[in-house]
């Protein structure tokens, strides 16, 4: 067992003293166009993207979003009818998205980026979007690549050329694009995960809610998959149960949709018979549905102990580490880049990649002491104080601010030769002919709403042999 050290000893300037994060006046008024996948889909980037927009536009209501989600085509129906759908897989949709999005003249485009939730290799074909756009672009890089391959890279750099600014949520992830894809520190701001604001010390009456009443409770949350490294916290529970019989290791989550696609339940079903062999079946309680934000924090609320043994040193966040810690629990963590960085200075405990022992010792060193499990929790919610969600969108609103005041002179951008330059014949006079609708361009005045996008304009209807 090993403390977190201190990640951020040798950045010791606050968010709120540096200039970048001064937010805009409500005498300013932004439009947004906002793009990642989102709810109702079922994936940690819908939700941050849900919760960007819900808390930005709470707290500065000057601030609007006109939502474009990457889906598939067949979960249009899905979606609330001011939600505009871009299916994922086809490129042709990219180009009118982007046409789309310069004709309703937002102030400036907020792009969520992760390598697969966009079409094409390594989801190059966001490319064919942001080489579009005419307005200042804003992009959140979710996953910052220590080792990428050539054309990782290749995709990663063509955006960041393209953008005014850049938001990460490490420090870690900030000095990688810098020194590896040479980015513009100047441009980049470390915005840490927002997290909800909640009273202290409630384990008691949640746990009641479970039937859990008196038992010390660990969880995990997140789709389920060999990525989690439950397996790890598996092989620990009987030397933890041995010490402390009622505990109860609460695992909460579907399965991955995509491996119930490829093995239908046979992970989950390898845990189980792994704990039964085990025997363990006693402390393990299963909740194998993907939880709206309240009810997974109300069940976060029920736990001591939160427990992320991710195999994967380069995640550079988690939504779920961030909520348990402003939650104030005791966090026992494998040592990946949002763990180092969150869990520095006692705030939790680190533990080694793949060591069931190591997980085991660090949770019964806490369950032993109480007054050990009531500082680690304190320290916790002390440390979230600074990620609560008007914080988050107060920085958030200073980076729109930042991006629209600072933008530079557009710059003529060449169109480039590819299977899209023949988009705006093929789609209509903007480009951007819509699933049961005529093209934006043929619409009356009124229907555009002075630059906002109509409702109903959900999905980009590309030609089924594109």
């Amino acid at each position: 067992m090993f403390h977190a050290q201190n990640a951020f000893s040798r950045h010791a300037a606050s968010f709120t003293a540096n200039k970048r994060y001064k937010s805009p006046s409500f005498t300013d008024t932004f439009k947004v166009a906002l793009i990642g996948t989102f709810a109702p889909r079922k994936c940690g980037i819908a939700t941050f993207t849900e919760d960007l927009k819900t808390h930005v536009a709470a707290h500065y209501p000057n601030i609007s979003f006109d939502v474009f989600a990457l889906d598939h085509r067949t979960a249009l129906a899905l979606y609330d009818p001011d939600i505009r759908v871009l299916p994922a897989g086809e490129r042709d949709a990219y180009c009118a998205a982007a046409e789309l999005i310069n004709l309703s003249k937002p102030d400036a485009v907020w792009l969520q980026h992760e390598y697969g939730i966009f079409g094409g290799p390594d989801g190059e074909l966001i490319c064919e979007l942001v080489d579009r756009l005419e307005v200042p672009l804003v992009v959140t890089f979710h996953t910052i690549l220590s080792s990428p391959s050539p054309n990782q890279r290749a995709v990663l750099q063509r955006i960041l050329q393209r953008a005014e600014q850049i938001m990460v949520m490490s420090q870690d992830g900030r000095d990688i694009l810098v020194k590896l894809y040479d980015a513009d520190p100047e441009r980049i701001s470390v915005i840490a995960h927002g997290a909800p604001d909640r009273p202290f010390g409630r384990e008691e009456t949640f746990k009641a809610r479970l039937g859990l009443t008196g038992r010390p409770v660990l969880m995990t949350f997140g789709l389920l998959g060999p990525g989690k490294g439950l397996e790890h916290a598996i092989e620990a529970l009987p030397a933890i149960a041995a010490r402390h019989p009622g505990v109860v290791y609460r695992i909460v989550g579907a399965t991955h949709p995509n491996l119930v696609q490829e093995q239908g339940e046979a992970y989950r079903e390898r845990l189980q018979a792994r704990i039964g062999e085990l025997g363990v079946t006693a402390n393990v309680s299963w909740d194998d549905r993907f939880l709206e934000t309240e009810e997974l924090l109300d069940q976060i609320e029920a736990c001591d102990i939160y427990l992320t043994p991710y195999p994967n040193l380069q995640q550079s966040t988690s939504g779920t580490l961030s909520y348990a810690v402003a939650l104030g629990k005791a966090v026992v963590s494998t040592p990946y880049i949002h763990a180092r960085e969150l869990l520095a200075g006692g705030v939790g405990e680190l533990v080694p990649v793949g060591e069931p022992a190591a997980i085991a010792e660090a949770i019964d060193a806490i369950l032993t002491f109480p007054e050990a499990m009531a500082q680690l929790k304190r320290s916790a919610y002390t440390k979230g104080r600074s990620t609560i969600w008007p914080r988050f969108a107060q920085h958030c609103a200073g980076l729109i601010g930042r991006a629209v005041r600072e933008k530079r002179a557009l710059r003529i951008r060449g169109k480039s030769q590819d299977t899209c330059d023949n988009h705006r014949e093929r789609f209509g006079e903007a480009g951007t002919a819509l699933i049961g609708m005529p093209s934006i361009g043929n619409q009356p005045a009124a229907k555009r709403r002075g630059g906002q996008l109509a409702p109903r304009d959900k999905a980009f209807n590309v030609p089924s042999s594109a």
